[in-house]
């Protein structure tokens, strides 16, 4: 019997029942997961970071990132993604979350503007936290309509434009932090209507010049100001003071003038104030004994005047007091030598005169003292150094005397003392010679006298010490073989007696051994073959017998050698060819034989006088007897005639062919160049064109050939010939020339500026074009800092190198109207003159800024060279000062490093992601070029600082070009100070804090 069958739509609706049931079944997530994955799809996890967010829980409460209720059926209260290297625009669908209390998408790679509409549905939203991401456009007014907002915080974004006036009416904001952004006009006043603020953080933005509202004086809740390097002029308003609750004040990197407010003083829950590089004048008030829980005041880097306050040392909990750099006077008030809490006093660069305290250090634990360049008087306190704990001790260039206090042998906590420049006399405690976390003692410039301890052998971290110009005796001792770490042994000008001990070769760090006028003896060290980071060696004026051992010859990166004014003997070895010298004197000893052929060169005449016995064919150098001389000279001549006479055949053949060819060649052309000048010379385009052949050829790269041309004046200037088009590129090439020379001739022609080369005139004729430089004999900054001569820039070259060159860029940036953007910088565009100054060359592709981005055009040349593009680059394809900025970037990574923008060395990194992670995992020392001297290494660190700074991928970290003039100036404070520069290299009272 044949079972009867349902109808057939009673059939279709049990199958859809069923498919639906298991529909269910198959996905039984609620709709807030919905809602996530919604958000996920929108967003790029190139790290698979919601690798958690499965479609089949029923629930998303334990995926990566999210944060549920206890209720019951929970919801979702907070999603955090913070460092999940998410890319994309804004998850809008997070705001459908309808329980959503706390977002927070910060370090992550968010990169579209904010719509009003994104936040339609986020009305329960109390913490929203977008940090770090590329978030770009104007603020959203959105935001400020959310009803329950108590925190925002959108630092390290792209936000522009100005606040927006509904930024004044959040109704329960309590945390408003804007920092690092590319907001402009000024600070508004109406933010002072944010009663409930208690942070308030808008530092690091390129604001219009404008003063710091009074209204934020209405802020009684706030806790922290921070306005930092928001171009803020005018004085500090007074009503600052009545912040009751403030207890961090930042207003530093500004232009602020004027006094410091006495209103300041009431600050009653203060913990931090910082008006460090600003401009402000006057005395420091009074007042600030009483402020309770004051722990750190800088107002370093200003024009203070005036006397300390009496009472400034005298707040109970005060740390760390910074008023370096400053025009304060009279004596350190005693209230110092009181103070229970201090750590950290930087004074340095100031007018103070006067004692110290006697009991000073007695009752603080002192870490850092700086009092280097004022006119400090007496002995140094007995106690500075009682309470165990004092690790930096720098007192530069004052008038101090006596001997070192005995205290200052027991304390075991010193990594860096620095004495240089004083009166000081007497033997050097036993126990300073061998600190054992002492990296740098300094003892320069003073009348100390006695022997070096043998205890040096305990300084295990030592890696400078310098003793020059006092009155140290006895012979160096054996133990200093034990210094693993020792770079610099500097004693120059002292009294040193006996040999150069053996266990010194076992150094193998050495950099720099500098001996001279002692009255060494004995012979010259031998197997000294781990000396392998040995920049200079200079043992002259001493009393070394004996030979020159040939194992310097294979000391790798020794560039300078003076062992001059000894009594050596015997040959120069041959071996020494094989160094790369950059400057060095073998003079006044007794060596004799011949030259090395390399050395053989009347240019080092000088270095070799003084040595009867050697001989060379440099002039005034071993004469040789009449009889061989007159046999010598007559084949000489003999050989010089048949050859003079051959030469001048072929010379006066070959100058009457050219003659004739240049005097048809003139005839022709002389009508059909038109040059163009933007300066007076001396020279016509016929000089030119009648110099440009392949033996003056000094350079080629992709838009021509560069040739040294001498001028009748005895002058050189560099002429630039541009490619020719070839036919088959013809209309596409021939257009990117034409752009290239008319950028060139638009920008350079109308520029005047120390540190940008010089455009003398053109010359055009059909295709055919030349562009006239002044010459720089050095070369480009790339060519030498890459090649065998890399030696001859050494350190304070470098940085005068990078500040001319940031100069140059600043001028563009700042100077000219409109802004002009290189859109190539590099070290190769960067050229020396004879002196090194740098100076910027190449503007085949600079725009003016108001030009970037106006249409198809503006991209025609391909902006910017390999290793030096900005990260931005890749996404946006267009470039501004801030690209400049980022390729300058590399350029100081370069000067720092010695290395190239791109190498195999780095994998898959280039230049800048290479040093970032050599720092990270080994420290910032093995990122230094090893030909770099190592007592600049702080001075060093501070310019890779910079460098890092302007190669940040965020370009709104990126400071402007004006800024990093700035900085790089700052770098070397006493160039605006007496102490100043001797010579050419760094001052002697250089110090870092």
């Amino acid at each position: 019997m044949i079972p009867l069958l349902p109808p057939l739509p009673t059939l279709l609706l049990l199958f859809l029942a069923v498919s639906f049931h298991g529909l269910q079944l198959a996905s039984s997530l609620n709709q807030e997961g919905r809602y996530l994955l919604q958000a996920k799809r929108g967003l790029v996890d190139a790290g698979n970071s919601l690798s958690t967010w499965d479609d089949r829980d029923a629930t998303p409460c334990k995926w990566a990132g999210v944060s549920c209720s206890d209720s019951d059926p929970p919801s979702v209260v907070a999603v955090n993604l913070t460092g999940f290297d998410l890319e994309g625009p804004f998850p809008s669908f997070l705001c459908r979350l309808p329980s959503l209390a706390s977002l927070v998408l910060s370090i992550n790679l968010i990169n579209s503007s904010l719509h009003a509409a994104s936040f339609d549905s986020c009305n329960a939203l109390s913490h929203l936290d977008l940090s770090q991401n590329n978030l770009v456009g104007p603020l959203p007014d959105a935001l400020a309509k959310l009803p329950n907002l108590t925190y925002l915080d959108l630092t390290g974004n792209n936000f522009s434009g100005a606040i927006p006036l509904s930024f004044g009416r959040f109704p329960h904001i309590q945390t408003l932090s804007l920092v690092s952004n590319l907001l402009d006009s000024t600070i508004p006043s109406f933010l002072g209507n944010l009663i409930t603020l208690r942070e308030l953080n808008l530092g690091f933005n390129p604001f219009d010049a404008g003063p710091i509202p009074d209204t934020l004086g209405n802020l009684s809740k706030l806790e922290n100001l921070y306005l930092a390097d928001c171009n803020l002029v005018g004085e500090i308003p007074p009503t600052l003071g009545q912040l009751s609750r403030l207890t961090n004040l930042d207003l530093s990197t500004n232009q602020l003038s004027g006094s410091i407010p006495q209103s300041l003083t009431g600050l009653s829950s203060i913990i931090q104030i910082e008006l460090f590089k600003n401009s402000l004048t006057g005395r420091i008030p009074t007042g600030f004994s009483k402020l309770a829980t004051l722990l750190r005041f800088d107002a370093s880097l200003n024009q203070l005047e005036g006397p300390l306050p009496e009472d400034i040392f005298d707040a109970p909990q005060l740390q760390s007091l910074h008023l370096h750099t400053n025009q304060l006077s009279g004596r350190i008030p005693v209230g110092i030598s009181r103070s229970k809490s201090l750590l950290d006093v930087r004074l340095y660069q100031n007018q103070l005169n006067g004692f110290l305290p006697a009991d000073f250090g007695k009752n603080s634990p002192l870490e850092v003292l700086d009092l280097s360049t004022n006119n400090l008087s007496g002995k140094i306190p007995t106690s500075i150094c009682e309470r165990g704990a004092l690790k930096q001790l720098i007192l530069i260039q004052n008038v101090l005397s006596g001997s070192l206090p005995d205290g200052l042998g027991r304390c075991q906590t010193l990594n860096r003392v620095r004495l240089q420049s004083n009166f000081l006399s007497g033997p050097v405690p036993i126990g300073l010679w061998g600190l054992p976390h002492v990296s740098l003692l300094d003892l320069r410039d003073n009348a100390f006298s006695g022997e070096i301890s043998p205890a040096i052998s305990g300084a295990a971290n030592l890696s400078t010490l310098l003793i020059d110009d006092n009155q140290f005796s006895g012979s160096i001792p054996s133990e200093m073989g034990a210094l693993s770490r020792l770079y610099e042994f500097s004693a120059v000008n002292n009294r040193l007696i006996g040999p150069l001990p053996s266990s010194l070769g076992n150094l193998v760090e050495l950099g720099r051994l500098k001996l001279h006028n002692n009255s060494l003896s004995g012979e010259l060290l031998q197997g000294i073959q781990s000396w392998k980071k040995l920049v200079e060696l200079d043992l002259s004026d001493n009393g070394f017998k004996g030979g020159i051992p040939p194992e310097l010859g294979s000391l790798p990166v020794l560039n300078y050698l003076d062992l001059s004014s000894n009594d050596l003997t015997g040959e120069i070895p041959i071996q020494l060819q094989n160094l790369k010298l950059n400057r060095f004197n073998f003079s006044d000893n007794d060596l004799s034989g011949a030259i090395p052929p390399a050395f053989a060169n009347e240019a080092y005449r000088s270095n070799f006088l003084g040595n009867p016995g050697l001989c060379g064919d440099i002039p005034g150098l071993c004469p040789i007897s009449e009889e061989a001389a007159g046999n010598h000279h007559g084949f000489t001549w003999l050989l010089l005639s048949i050859f003079m006479l051959a030469g001048l055949v072929f010379v006066a053949g070959i100058a009457w062919f050219c003659w004739r060819y240049r005097k048809y060649k003139k005839a022709t052309d002389k009508s059909k160049w038109t040059l163009r000048s933007f300066h007076k010379f001396g020279f016509n385009e016929y000089e030119i064109l009648d110099s440009l052949d392949e033996d003056n050829v000094i350079g080629s790269g992709a838009s021509g050939k560069v040739y040294k041309v001498m001028l009748s004046n005895g002058e050189a200037v560099a002429v630039k010939k541009l490619w020719q088009t070839p036919k088959a590129d013809a209309e596409n090439t021939e257009q990117l020339v034409d752009d290239a020379f008319e950028a060139e001739v638009a920008t350079l022609g109308k520029i005047r500026h120390k540190s940008i080369v010089k455009l003398w005139c053109c010359c055009t004729h059909k295709d055919r074009k030349l562009l006239v430089y002044e010459y720089m004999p050095n070369g480009s900054l790339g060519d030498l800092l890459h090649s065998s001569k890399a030696g001859i820039l050494d350190w304070p070259t470098r940085y005068k190198i990078a500040l001319d060159a940031a100069e140059g860029f600043s001028y563009l940036h700042h100077d000219c109207v409109p802004p002009i953007v290189h859109r190539d910088v590099k070290s190769n565009n960067i050229l020396l003159d004879g002196e090194f100054g740098a100076k910027v060359a190449d503007f085949g592709v600079a725009k003016a800024v108001e030009m970037i981005g106006k249409g198809p055009k503006t991209m025609s040349v391909i902006a910017g060279s390999c290793g030096y593009i900005a990260p931005e680059y890749a996404y946006t394809l267009r470039v501004n000062e801030k690209s400049d900025i980022y390729s300058f970037g590399v350029v100081i990574l370069e000067l720092v490093t010695g290395k190239l923008p791109v190498d195999p060395e780095y994998g898959e990194k280039d230049l800048v992601k290479w040093v970032f992670s050599i720092i990270e995992q080994k420290g910032v020392e093995h990122v230094i070029d090893p030909m770099l001297d190592v007592c600049y290494k702080e001075e060093i660190s501070r310019v890779l600082d910079i460098g890092l700074l302007c190669a940040s991928s965020l370009p709104i970290n990126r400071p402007s070009m004006r800024r990093v003039v700035k900085m790089l100036q700052e770098v070397r404070p006493q160039n605006k100070s007496k102490a100043g520069e001797k010579d050419g290299k760094l001052s002697p009272y250089y110090y870092e804090v």
